[in-house]
């Protein structure tokens, strides 16, 4: 046990590689490549605190919606589970937070031998959840995990892997990204509080996304603005076995991707934070971009979530049968390229093959 910017974590590291994996909250924080000292994954420039220590009568810093505990612990990849998005007025109401429980409760964490697991039961949806993180190469790790449904009944959910870039890896028109992405769509209401680029509900192939007012916006590259923000749902290619997205800095030449089974994440949001909120605890300080891999294409309730049903021919959420467990494989690694590569393969080990 250690402690990574003031929070209880475990780490997982080699020659090349270092993890940093939050007790109380699960967050993967960190995966720093060693040789040039940078940690792609966001880390918020307010202090983080336990959420078992939040309190909102005492933490107003960190805002007083709903997902204010969210925020006092949020870091690098999170996990969204049983929903990604907002709670409905009647969950909020009885305590329930933004993505679910899965970000905010305390883990059982142990490692060795080059493996490390995390695993807590959620409460209120009657999950268990375990992720093991293992070292598939020296820039390699194989990520295994597993929810299972501790009741008698099926279990309608979302499951995101909401991985947020930060800056200084993430700079406004200069960072550059890849995706196994299609057919698309920018989220339906006003996200960015006025602020936003994209056409409102356009849909579009990627990576041309419509602009508010005419033309389009590649986004393959962080969009070039002072202030901005957006969030928009990607189909991964359905004629591909595997769906990922790159990530690259050219002033570091860091590159950070994931891999996964399209079969069990169909769907990539992002979303882009340019500065946009100045509410507490963000005061207009924060750049990130989400790449937020999962079965569901918008953050929204668990109702709505239900009632879409389908977008593009494709399920926004997925059943966990009664007393069952369901398994997904993915794998993250960070390196250092001249250019970005086009695409990404895995075999399920310690090879990546990077084209293009």
């Amino acid at each position: 046990m250690v402690l990574y910017r003031n929070r209880k974590a475990v780490q997982l590291e080699n020659e090349k590689i270092r993890v940093t994996v939050l007790v109380e909250g699960g967050h993967i924080a960190e995966l720093l490549h060693k040789e040039s000292g940078v940690n792609p994954l966001w880390t918020p420039p307010w202090p983080s605190i336990e959420p078992s220590a939040y309190d909102p009568a005492k933490h107003p810093e960190y805002g007083q919606a709903v997902d204010g505990k969210l925020l006092a612990g949020i870091m690098g990849h999170n996990l969204c589970l049983d929903i990604f998005g907002v709670p409905s007025e009647e969950e909020a109401a009885a305590g329930f937070g933004v993505h679910g429980e899965a970000p905010v409760i305390p883990y059982e964490i142990s490692s060795g031998g080059g493996s490390l697991t995390a695993s807590a039961t959620l409460p209120e949806a009657q999950l268990r959840f375990e992720r093991r993180l293992d070292f598939a190469g020296q820039s390699v790790i194989r990520i295994e995990e597993t929810v299972e449904n501790l009741r008698a009944v099926d279990h309608p959910v979302g499951w995101t892997q909401h991985v947020t870039l930060g800056s200084p890896f993430v700079e406004p028109g200069v960072t550059e990204f890849r995706a196994s992405a299609t057919r698309s769509k920018v989220f339906e209401g006003d996200f960015a509080g006025g602020k936003g680029y994209m056409e409102t509900g356009a849909e579009f192939d990627w990576p041309m996304v419509p602009r508010a007012g005419g033309g389009a916006v590649d986004m393959r590259r962080f969009v070039d603005l002072p202030v901005s923000g957006a969030f928009s749902t990607h189909l991964m290619d359905p004629a591909r076995e595997q769906a990922y997205f790159l990530a690259w800095s050219p002033k570091s030449k860091v590159l950070i991707g994931y891999v996964w089974k399209r079969r069990d994440f169909p769907w990539l949001g992002i979303w882009e934070e340019n500065r946009c909120r100045t509410a507490p605890p963000w005061n207009g300080r924060t750049i990130t971009r989400g790449m937020e891999f999962g079965v569901s294409p918008m953050p929204e309730t668990r109702r709505a979530m239900i009632e879409r049903g389908k977008l593009f021919g494709e399920s926004t959420f997925r059943w966990i049968p009664a007393r069952t467990k369901v398994r997904a494989v993915y794998c993250a690694f960070i390196t250092t390229s001249d250019s970005i590569p086009e695409e990404v393969t895995w075999d399920g080990g310690s090879g990546i093959r990077l084209e293009g």
